[in-house]
């Protein structure tokens, strides 16, 4: 019997957690085990302490450039690994799967034939702001598609023609793909660069993502900004890493327009991040991680 472990990491936004975590239970097809990776957050363990389903919460500390994200997703898939999961549903806290999301990762990562490993992303419905929480049987109205990414109809499966556009923010493996591509790369903290760099590693190891319809996730909604300025920091130092790796710059557009806000030098060749009297204040728009 497939074993199924949903897989999440948090730092505050309990809200949203206790979300995703009532989105799990609802699920037509329940996971065998949710692990909770608490980034720098203890109160994480009692809030989960009387979870419908078989919760395991992992800690983890801030590291000293920031929030380890890559490092969290690798631990909380070890953990799954080793209570003996054989796919690996990885969300977003910010997301509430859709009732047959847990289910439909399972079938399509069920199904591969191929030796190469292979990363099964579905789709995302964005939530509009609320004051009141979603109620599930809204969700499916309210949730707009990611315009950058394909609709598909409920049982389809369509081989991705571009891995950059991977997110972590809604994505499932097997157990056996994930060891081939050796998890996130952990150079990376804090956000930005970490998931084109998984998506690269998919692609050297002669692998494929492929898109699976009916499989919805849906974001809820928080203040972001476009472009994220106020990880300027963190994308900058992450860029670095990703170009020594691949030979090429991640997260052109955002670079290109810290350069124009004058926040860094980026020419193409070089990148560096100058100072500025009042860090943040050209934020604005939204940003969805």
């Amino acid at each position: 019997m497939t074993k199924v472990a949903v897989l999440t990491i948090v730092h505050g936004r309990h809200d949203h957690l206790a979300a995703m975590l009532d989105g799990c239970a609802r699920s037509l097809c329940a996971p065998d085990l949710v692990v909770v990776v608490a980034m720098d957050d203890p109160a994480v363990e009692t809030q989960v302490r009387h979870a419908p389903l078989p919760t395991r919460v992992r800690r983890i500390e801030r590291a000293p450039g920031g929030l380890p994200l890559a490092a969290a997703r690798n631990l909380a898939a070890r953990t799954a690994l080793e209570q003996g999961s054989d796919v690996l549903v990885f969300l977003d806290v910010d997301c509430i799967p859709g009732p047959s999301l847990i289910g439909r990762y399972r079938d399509v990562v069920e199904a591969e034939t191929a030796q190469q490993p292979v990363v099964v992303a579905g789709e995302v419905g964005y939530l509009p702001p609320t004051t009141w929480g979603y109620r599930p049987e809204e969700l499916a109205q309210l949730g707009r598609p990611h315009p950058a990414r394909p609709v598909l109809t409920v049982d389809e499966v369509r081989v991705a023609d571009d891995l950059d556009l991977f997110w972590s923010l809604s994505f499932a493996m097997s157990a056996r793909s994930w060891r081939t591509v050796g998890g996130f790369d952990e150079q990376y903290v804090g956000y930005g660069g970490e998931d084109t760099d998984f998506a690269m590693r998919i692609g050297a190891a002669g692998g494929s993502m492929v898109w699976a319809g009916g499989a919805t996730a849906y974001h809820q909604h928080h203040p972001s900004e476009n472009p994220p300025v106020g990880h300027l920091h963190d994308i900058v130092r992450n860029a670095h890493i990703f170009r020594r790796s691949w030979g090429r710059w991640p997260m052109v557009g955002w670079l290109e327009e810290f350069a124009r806000r004058g926040l860094v030098r980026f020419d193409g060749d070089t990148l560096e991040e100058l100072r500025v009297t009042q860090p943040g204040a050209a934020a604005t728009g939204n940003r969805e991680p």
